[in-house]
């Protein structure tokens, strides 16, 4: 009890906003020199954890700094912010939203408004104004209050394959390359580090949700291209920093088991539900919210290979 009472001490403050005193305070966690990420819950969206139940990081260089994913919200990018401000005096030049899903562009207005470029793929902009309202209308129940300020504010910097920023002596390249957990997943890679931002191409600790707008055939076909680059070190979309290895365990062998039973499965004219009831899991009941996710990602990579 005292633990969880001091953890929970390292993450409020007072913040006032509206009438509501209470502020999210993040606390990076250095990768490298100059390189820094903010490790998100990593269960489902709550009041508590105001929606950030995902990774998102920043990279400061001697022209100014680049944040990778906003968060979920306006105050969520705000305290990601003072976060910063305690590491640099840089300012924020460019955001860059690795997808489309809600914990990767909703916090753009706050950056936006301090003068930030925001950047992303131009898949991941059709996706944000393709579901955005839904997502938006979603988060307002569970945030309530602590959703205030935040609006649809998308990247006006697109995307379409490669891009490489250079700030100083830094290059920081933003690569697309097939999407796979939303069509427009990118990731941002730190060449002369070695260094990947994946954004939700690689889930660790936690079981990865394949839904309606996932593609597993690109996910994995994305994750092929993330081991061409051979990262040391990878700051995933969820779950602690972690080595290709790791990756590879949690992501894409996880997808891998996905697919070639369920390829099997559709082969031999077996039916949807004896496909899932079949399918053993077990391996992968140790990453948090197995129980929540495992029957819907089989039934939905049984539905999105069967029109393949």
């Amino acid at each position: 009890m005292i633990i969880r009472y001091q953890m929970w001490l390292q993450v409020v403050v007072l913040w006032f906003l509206s009438g509501t005193a209470y502020a999210l305070v993040f606390t990076p966690q250095m990768v490298a020199p100059n390189v820094y990420a903010f490790i998100g819950d990593t269960g489902m969206r709550t009041y508590e954890n105001e929606g950030m139940n995902a990774n998102a990081g920043f990279i400061v260089t001697v022209q100014g700094v680049v944040v990778v994913d906003s968060g979920p919200s306006y105050l969520v990018a705000k305290a990601m912010h003072q976060a910063i401000k305690r590491i640099t005096s840089q300012p924020v030049k460019y955001v860059i939203n690795t997808g489309g899903q809600d914990h990767r562009w909703l916090g753009n207005g706050y950056f936006k408004k301090i003068g930030a470029e925001i950047i992303s793929s131009n898949k991941a902009r059709a996706d944000m104004e393709d579901r955005g309202t839904a997502e938006m209308a979603a988060l307002q129940p569970e945030l309530k209050d602590r959703f205030a300020g935040t609006q649809a504010s998308y990247p006006t910097h697109l995307v379409s394959g490669s891009e490489t920023l250079k700030l100083g002596d830094e290059e920081i390249q933003v690569l697309y390359f097939h999407g796979g957990h939303t069509p427009g997943d990118s990731v941002v890679w730190l060449p002369t580090q070695r260094i990947l931002f994946s954004g939700d191409l690689v889930f660790v600790d936690r079981l990865l949700g394949v839904w309606p707008f996932s593609n597993t055939a690109n996910w994995l076909a994305s994750f092929t291209e993330i081991e061409k680059l051979q990262p040391l070190l990878i700051v995933p979309g969820h779950g602690q920093v972690c080595d290709l290895a790791r990756a590879q365990r949690d992501t894409r062998d996880y997808l891998r088991l996905l697919r070639d039973h369920m390829r099997k499965a559709i082969d031999n004219g077996i039916d949807l539900q004896t496909a899932v009831d079949t399918l053993d899991q077990s391996a992968y009941r140790r990453l948090q919210n197995f129980q929540l996710l495992s029957g819907g990602n089989a039934n939905r990579t049984y539905l999105e290979m069967e029109s393949e």
